[in-house]
Parts: structure tokens; C-alpha cells; sequence
């Protein structure tokens, strides 16, 4: 089927802390479709599971997912999609519920002999105790994307108080030995990494805010690293992404420490299956890096969607 007969739903928005982001992906995601030459139809999902089996037109060939955060990237569009039986972009359900769950996510990594940080998972209770572990530390929720929620407990903060109203993200959290050094971050695109970015917030860490506002972080693509290293963090990169079973385009973020410039420490942060498609997104930087238009890169997507009916 080509191209021009092809007809593609956009699922975009949602309802998890990253609606805005998906509207913008999804809007960017349909002109660039319909400038290839798809037939696209765009659909903002709500919470309401029987409007959006009942929204998608029935001649749909394939679903691009662009739905981020809760629901959207978690596995759970992914079984609905599974049992309508359409093809849909990105990583199928249970790859996609492993890379949501960071402490599973972390645990795949580290039996494969990917490096992690030390965790552990405390509740609310543990973290108004006390600090759960020596600072500084990262404290985050342990399936949500983009940054959302994402603290730095330094030496000298102030003890945060973890309430229900100043944590809405469940009644526990991740919290991680803080890795200093340069954050870097690889798209995945099949099985062949695209290359490698660093990133360079104006201040602060990469946080929601600088993820999506412009001028608040700088790209650096490529990374400024020697060849071997850039090597090696791409190779790790298409490992994780094999390990989680993820399939079409994913994100791996890194962190890497160089206290010791003779032997810096590579540590893998998280996979993302549902990466920006935002005019500051990663992925698309880094495929244009590689000569590849956010036209090809999303008909690229599209043609290798697939679904596990």
C-alpha cells in the first residue's frame, strides 16, 4: 500500500501531567504525515475508553501513538490497540509497561549488565522521616515521564514535606544516588542507534520546564565525547532498547561522571518508548544529524508500525 492510500490516526493529548507536550507532538507528527502523502485523521484522546475505540475510523491502517505519560505510553493504548488488531508506532505493551516502571526497567538493565544508580522505593512516611539515603539524592515517581516531579535533594535543602497535595504522584517514590557530570541522550531507531546529544540546561537539571520551553537548555548535537565513549553509550543505548523488547524509535538517557577523567562512569537514567516529537525534541534532532526529515522519520515510523494481535 502506498503511501497516499495509507491512512493514519494520530492519537494525541490524553489526560496524564504530559497532555500539553502530546498535543504539540501530535499536531507537529500529522502536518509532517500528511506532507508525505498519508491520509491522516487526528483524534484527542480522553478518559473514556469506549469514545476512543468508537473514534478511530474504521479504515485506519495503522495508529501513531503520540499520547505521552500515564495510559498513553504505559501499555495501556497498546492492549486496546492489540485487540482492535491495528498496527500502532513505537513499542508494544509490555515493553512499554517495563520502560514506564522504572524500578522494573532498572532491574532488566541491571541483569543485562547495564549500569544503574543505587535505589530504592520509600513512602511517604520514610521520606518526612528523614533522608532515606545520604545526599545528595534524586527523588522521583516511579512511572511517570518528562521529568514530572523530579527533585534534587541537596546537602542544606530544606526537608521537603512529601503530603498527598505536595506529592500527587502516588504513596511512593523512587529515590536515587544522584550522579554528577554531563546528561546525555541517544534516539534508537530499530536496532542502530542515530548518534549521541548532550544536554545542557540553563540551570538547575533537565527538568520538565527545560524539556519544553525554549532557550531554557542547550543541545549539543553531536556530544562532544571521544569516539570510543560515544561508542560505547550508543552500544548501550540498542541494549537496553533489546532488553525491554522496545521496537521502532526509543530515547535512553544518560549520565556520565567524570571525577574520574580516566575512567569516566556511564550510568543509564531511563528508556523512553514514547520520545518528544516536539520542534525541541530529542529524537527528531538527532535524525536529522543523521539526514533524516521529520517527514522521513515519521514516515519511518509509520511504515514499521506493528501491533501483537
Amino acid at each position: 500500500m502506498s503511501a497516499k492510500a495509507k491512512h493514519v490516526t494520530v492519537l494525541m493529548g490524553g489526560f496524564s501531567a504530559e497532555r500539553e507536550v502530546s498535543l504539540t507532538s501530535g499536531a507537529a507528527c500529522a502536518a509532517a504525515l500528511a506532507a508525505a502523502g498519508y491520509r491522516v485523521t487526528t483524534l484527542d484522546v480522553r478518559r473514556d475508553a469506549a469514545a476512543l475505540i468508537a473514534g478511530i475510523p474504521k479504515d485506519t491502517d495503522v495508529v501513531f501513538n503520540a499520547l505521552h505519560g500515564r495510559f498513553g505510553e504505559d501499555g495501556c493504548i497498546q492492549g486496546i490497540l492489540d485487540i482492535m488488531g491495528i498496527p500502532y508506532t513505537h513499542s508494544g505493551r509490555l515493553a512499554s509497561a517495563l520502560a514506564m516502571d522504572k524500578p522494573m526497567a532498572k532491574h532488566a538493565f541491571s541483569a543485562a549488565g547495564i549500569p544503574v544508580a543505587a535505589d530504592l522505593l520509600a513512602d511517604r512516611e520514610t521520606l518526612n522521616a528523614g533522608d532515606p539515603m545520604p545526599r545528595p539524592y534524586v527523588v522521583k515517581p516511579f512511572n511517570e515521564g518528562s521529568s514530572v516531579g523530579v527533585r534534587i535533594v541537596r546537602p542544606g535543602d530544606n526537608t521537603e514535606l512529601y503530603t498527598a497535595a505536595a506529592w500527587p504522584y502516588g504513596e511512593k517514590a523512587m529515590v536515587e544516588e544522584y550522579i554528577p557530570g554531563r546528561e546525555v541522550t541517544v534516539a534508537v531507531l530499530g536496532d542502530r542507534a542515530l548518534g549521541v546529544t548532550e544536554i545542557r540546561p540553563a540551570q538547575g537539571f533537565y527538568d520538565y520546564a527545560a524539556k519544553y520551553t525554549e532557550g531554557k537548555a542547550v543541545h549539543i548535537c553531536p556530544a562532544p565525547l571521544p569516539p570510543a565513549l560515544t561508542a560505547h553509550i550508543c552500544d548501550l543505548a540498542v541494549r537496553a532498547h533489546a532488553v525491554l523488547g522496545c521496537r521502532g524509535a526509543s530515547r535512553a538517557d544518560f549520565r556520565i561522571d567524570e571525577t574520574d577523567p580516566a575512567k569516566p562512569r556511564v550510568v543509564i537514567l531511563e528508556v523512553n518508548t514514547q520520545p518528544g516529537m516536539t520542534p525541541l525534541s530529542l529524537v527528531p534532532e538527532l535524525a536529522r544529524h543523521v539526514g533524516m526529515s521529520f517527514e522521513d522519520l515519521v514516515s519511518w515510523m509509520v511504515e514499521n508500525a506493528r501491533c501483537d494481535a
